[in-house]
């Protein structure tokens, strides 16, 4: 399905933010006041180009339009080890939200887990991941999220951001990375059989597990 603008954006920049009051200045706004500069404001000319894109900014790396969506309710009864639950990090819990773009092989995700103790573990570069496995069973990485970090809330951590492929996990069976040959549309063909979890060092196979459907 295709995602708007609109939810394009609320899904990379969802993470909570505090608002901050501003209150007016002595006088109220009406008294402040800007002199005009020499000639008025209307002879004030700006370079030409001056407001665009100028050619020496990147790119912002955000897909603003996603070809398919994803929420991933991750919890610790889902965790295995093999095929032999494990019972995760009892009382934790993730929620991922996933955007892709199989034109692009991006991946944008917004991700706040909660309740997580231990320190993050894993062989992998992060302890945050998309693994490849069906519902039940356990199986390798190929995508490493940037794990979450500390929010207002001392039980709630959160990570926002988007990847493109090649990706890189820095698991490397046989010498080749698990995320090196991946690509977003294999998501989209079979849901089913992939899955996000984060690793504690308390339950190293698994604090939360969510399959993505």
């Amino acid at each position: 399905m295709k995602a708007t603008l609109i939810t394009s954006t609320l899904l990379v920049l969802g993470a909570t933010a505090t608002p901050i009051e501003y209150g007016p200045p002595k006088g109220g706004w009406e008294s402040i006041h800007y002199p005009a500069p020499p000639g008025g404001w209307e002879n004030v000319k700006y370079p030409p180009g001056t407001g665009a894109n100028p050619a020496n900014c990147p790119p912002m790396n955000v897909p603003f339009t996603f070809t398919n969506t994803y929420s991933v309710v991750a919890t610790p009864d889902q965790v295995v080890n093999g095929t032999t639950p494990t019972g995760g990090l009892p009382g934790s819990s993730g929620l991922y939200l996933l955007g892709l773009n199989t034109d692009t092989n991006t991946i944008c995700y917004n991700i706040t887990i909660y309740n997580f103790r231990g320190e993050y573990q894993s062989l992998a570069i992060t302890a945050t991941h998309l693994h490849e496995a069906a519902r039940g069973a356990s199986g390798p990485p190929r995508i490493a999220f940037p794990n979450p970090v500390a929010t207002s809330d001392p039980n709630v951590r959160n990570t926002v951001g988007c990847q493109t492929g090649p990706f890189r996990t820095g698991v490397m069976p046989g010498g080749v990375d698990t995320g090196a040959a991946f690509h977003v549309r294999q998501i989209v063909a079979n849901p089913a059989g992939f899955f996000c979890d984060a690793h504690s060092s308390l339950a190293v196979p698994g604090a939360f597990r969510g399959q993505i459907a």
